[in-house]
């Protein structure tokens, strides 16, 4: 198996929110998400995230 490299563009505020999340739990901002995104209910709660986001944009 390969290794892929991500790179997120996020704003100052979420970066923070995220270091914030990571440091309770004694991790980096890196393991952290990688942790979050390999969370087996990721994709459901991804997909009603998207689904949200939809209604609040009013896209169809």
């Amino acid at each position: 198996m390969g290794t892929s490299v991500l790179s997120l563009r996020m704003d100052r505020e979420l970066l923070e929110r995220l270091r914030c999340h990571a440091a309770k739990r004694g991790m980096s901002v890196q393991d952290y998400v990688v942790r979050t995104l390999i969370r087996d209910d990721f994709d459901q709660r991804f997909q009603t995230a998207v689904e949200e986001t939809e209604k609040f944009y009013g896209v169809t």
